[in-house]
């Protein structure tokens, strides 16, 4: 039996070739008689829904798209409604077979794309060889083979004499465009949650993420971040568009079915600018070695790739052992919280992640990827709290001695660093995560943040282009051009944030700054209003409001400056940075110098203050030449 898993349309022998009678389950389908037979009792099967299922069967774990079954089935010159004749024809056979959309057993739904026949085969009845040409040979692309071959054997020896007097770079180009599509880039596309329970969509997307995490140890491929994959979940785009949306060459896509203690993915693999199958496969184990399973799934996606990748692959990490469902369970719910959050739900989702991370962590002290998970939730609640600072850095540091060799480990440690002001111990850990992982967004995203404190433009520059080519459908880069003086280009980004997240409060204050450095005070005045309501102080964005209109800039300038002073020395929100910059503005050196040293001192309690590009932000300009702003840097551990 030649299982065909090559959808090319070259001339294959398909398992018809050598087999009659197919048998699975208590069925049998003698593919001569037309016959479906369940324990030896025939089915009635009408003529197309048996094509159909004679079809699938001679492909077994192979995706079929339904142009493919229609070119068999249905072809051009047939006039037919030929979507609602296969969906007929599927729903029928499953009632035949006793089979489900929901829980396939036999038949699986393949969204966007087909069907797939997915359970092993019993036995094969064996007859005479017959060589039978692939799915997409059509019936009327047969009637003229064997004059094709003809042609095609003399245009193949005309091309070989032809490439003799080529040279050899030359050749190679020309072969390059008959070979299969190479993949250098993949994105992994959310899995389709098929569990009937709805409450299971979090374990589908948990199950995204640890695919993604595995794929992007592929060292020579470029692996699209989660955050720019998630947002195609149950997206009506193509794989086309998608594919020049994230500039991919790959996409992954499958689904998900948990029942019990089993769980069962499918992947395949498609190169996304064609729309092109390249292949497909279904894993199957108990729910305690999803991570396993993960890795096979990886482990097969590299070898299909393998030929098609610029370098040879990173060794594979040590291969995952069990884990507890409870852990597993309480893991996946914090990483659906945490997730929860940047959907605009607030603190409540964080501290519920957090309680999710604690208890797998209280099931398992050793589970490297809770404590990564409680890391990330502190740091969402870093706001003025003196504890979430030291839970996040020992969170951190336990996962890296549980498993130093992960990524996102290195980044969560490198954050608390950063958040400490230990730049350089912060840059040695970002510069270990993206050597783990060069896949890693946040890892390039937060090496480029210290370089650009410590004034190392270029380099922080290199750093912020490569998280958003990994990251494409988040902001990497207009903190980075505001911090370059590009403030069009970064008003055209913010402004575009703004449309798609109108609540979020700093890309508002963001913006606000490069509208006042542009001379754009009005503009200024409202997104710094804004800003100060989306950070719970609506009044002081109003205050601001009404004295930029009976005042102007500076008037809206000593509105704020008195404001949030007040509001510090009332203990509710201390942001000595942001009071640096307005008496900048206003020419107020004394006092700019007066909060940038506060900042230095009490650094524990600025943690909502977003100001720490001392030596690059342009609000700091006028600073610069003087004396003392070379003693603060050398103060805060920076050169001067």
């Amino acid at each position: 039996m030649v299982h065909s898993r090559d959808c090319r349309g070259e001339y294959v022998e398909s398992v018809r070739a050598r087999s009659r009678i197919i048998k699975f389950g208590v069925f049998e389908v003698d593919l001569d008689v037309g016959e479906v037979r369940k324990s030896g009792m025939r089915q009635k099967l009408a003529r197309q829904p048996f094509q159909v299922l004679r079809i699938l069967l001679e492909h077994p774990q192979q995706v079929l798209t339904r142009e493919q079954l229609r070119q068999h089935i249905w072809p051009d010159e047939t006039v037919v409604d030929y979507d609602l004749a296969l969906k007929k024809a599927i729903n029928r056979i499953r009632e035949v077979l006793g089979d489900s959309a929901e829980s396939p057993r036999y038949i699986e739904t393949i969204p966007r794309r087909g069907y797939r026949f997915i359970a092993p085969f019993n036995g094969i009845g064996i007859t005479e060889p017959a060589v039978e040409p692939q799915l997409a040979i059509t019936r009327r692309h047969r009637v003229g083979f064997r004059v094709g071959l003809a042609y095609s054997l003399g245009a193949a020896a005309l091309l070989l004499a032809t490439l003799s007097f080529t040279q050899h770079g030359s050749w190679r180009l020309i072969l390059g465009f008959i070979s299969t599509p190479q993949i250098h880039s993949l994105a992994v596309l959310p899995l389709q949650n098929l569990s009937s329970d709805p409450a299971q969509e979090y374990f589908s997307d948990g199950m995204t993420d640890a695919l993604i995490t595995d794929l992007a140890q592929i060292g020579s491929l470029k692996v699209i971040s989660r955050t720019s994959s998630m947002q195609y979940k149950q997206t009506k785009k193509s794989l086309p568009e998608i594919a020049r949306e994230l500039n991919v060459d790959g996409i992954i896509e499958g689904t998900v079915q948990r029942s019990g203690d089993r769980v069962r993915i499918t992947a395949q693999l498609i190169h996304g600018p064609s729309d092109k199958h390249l292949w497909a496969n279904s894993y199957e184990r108990d729910v305690r070695d999803v991570f396993k399973l993960q890795r096979d799934i990886t482990d097969e996606i590299t070898r299909q790739i393998q030929a098609r990748v610029t370098t040879p692959n990173q060794a594979s990490p040590a291969p995952p052992g069990p884990v507890d469902p409870k852990v597993l369970e309480a893991y996946i719910a914090g990483s659906y919280h945490v997730r929860g959050y940047s959907r605009g739900a607030g603190d409540d989702e964080v501290k519920k992640a957090q309680a999710y991370f604690q208890q797998a962590i209280d099931a398992d002290p050793n589970f490297a990827a809770a404590y990564i998970g409680l890391a990330r939730a502190h740091q969402i609640l870093l706001q003025g709290s003196k504890d979430d600072l030291p839970i996040m850095r020992r969170a951190a540091e336990r996962a890296v001695e549980l498993d130093p060799s992960s990524s996102d480990a290195r980044v969560a440690l490198a954050d608390a660093k950063r958040e400490s002001w230990d730049r350089n111990g912060a840059e040695e850990e970002y510069r270990r995560a993206t050597a783990i992982n060069p896949n890693n967004a946040q890892a390039h995203d937060g090496l480029g943040g210290i370089l650009d404190t410590t004034g190392r433009l270029d380099e922080g520059w290199k750093e912020y282009q490569l998280a958003q080519q990994l990251d494409p459908n988040q902001d990497h880069m207009a903190d980075a051009l505001y911090q370059r003086g590009q403030f069009d280009q970064a008003i055209e980004i913010r402004q575009r944030i703004a449309q798609s997240d109108p609540v979020n409060g700093y890309n508002h204050y963001a913006l606000a700054l490069i509208y006042a450095l542009k001379g754009m005070y009005k503009e200024f005045a409202q997104e710094m209003g804004m800003a100060c309501s989306l950070y719970g102080a609506p009044e002081v964005g109003n205050r601001l409001q009404r004295a930029y209109d009976k005042s102007g800039y500076l008037g809206a300038l000593r509105q704020l400056a008195k404001d949030l002073e007040h509001l510090a020395a009332s203990k509710q929100v201390y942001v000595p940075g942001i009071l640096a910059q307005v008496y900048t503005a206003l020419g107020d050196k004394d006092r700019a110098f007066y909060w940038l040293e506060e900042y230095r001192q009490h650094r524990d309690l600025a943690r909502t203050d977003p100001t720490y590009f001392f030596k690059t932000d342009p609000w700091l300009a006028p600073l610069r030449s003087d004396p003392r702003f070379s003693g603060f840097l050398r103060r805060v551990g920076l050169p001067p």
